[in-house]
Order: structure tokens, then sequence, then C-alpha cells
């Protein structure tokens, strides 16, 4: 009598698996975060701490008797930086997304535009073409 054995290995390595979901949770969480909301408080947070960096060291040059006075100096200067910054920062960073795609766009146009330049002074053929198209534009 004769009886086969089927033995089932895993076709894919564990930790092969186990990195390719985390790249793949890195892309989605970078995914996340491309909104212009998330990236105003970020910005918003970043000068904010900056700000209070900069107090907290005019801060730690007073005496001790005008510590406290310093201490709410230092926080009504923060939540004020929160409340007027928070709306131009959050424009300034919706306006910078069109501006970046353009000039994207533009790089690549130019880059694009050289090449077939280059092409162009190595075959007449390709420059007679040009030629001829920038003729009957006018």
């Amino acid at each position: 009598m004769t009886s086969f054995a089927h033995n089932s290995y895993p076709t894919e390595h564990p930790g092969v698996a186990r990195v390719s979901r985390i790249l793949a949770n890195i892309k989605n969480l970078a995914i996340g975060v491309d909104n212009a909301k998330t990236v105003a408080v970020v910005l918003l947070s970043a000068i904010v701490s900056t700000l209070l960096v900069v107090v907290n060291q005019v801060i730690e040059t007073y005496e001790d008797g005008n510590l406290l006075a310093a201490w709410i100096l230092l926080w009504l200067i923060t939540f004020t930086a929160i409340a007027l910054l928070s709306t131009p920062i959050r424009q300034f960073v919706t306006g910078i997304k069109p501006a970046y795609k353009a000039w994207s766009v533009a790089r690549r146009e130019r880059a694009n535009d050289l090449k077939m330049w280059e092409v162009a002074r190595q075959d007449p053929r390709v420059m007679a073409e040009i030629q001829r198209a920038v003729s009957q534009q006018k």
C-alpha cells in the first residue's frame, strides 16, 4: 500500500511578512498626515514650543521673587500665541500645497524640455519637427 505525505510549509517567511505589514502601516500613517489641518497643528506646536523655550530662558535669569509673575507671563504668551497663530498657520499650510504641486509640475516639464532639446540637437529630424511646430504657432 502506498501513502503520500502532504506537508504544508509557508510560502513566505514570517519575518518578511511582518516587515511588509510594518511598512504598509507606515505608508498609511504618512498618507493620513497629508491633511493640511494636521500639518498646521504640528507647525503651530513647533512655533509655540520654540517661544516657550525662549521665554523660559528669560525667566531663569530672574530672581525668586519675580518667578510667579514670570510664569504667569509665560503662559499668557503661550495661550495668546496659540490663539493668534492658529488661523494664519492653517491658511499658510493650505496655500503651500498647490504652490508645491505647481512648482513640481513646472520642474518636471523643464526637465522634459531639456531632454527633448538634447535629442533635437542630435537628430535633425526632431529639430525640423520643432521648427515646423513653432512656425505654425505664429
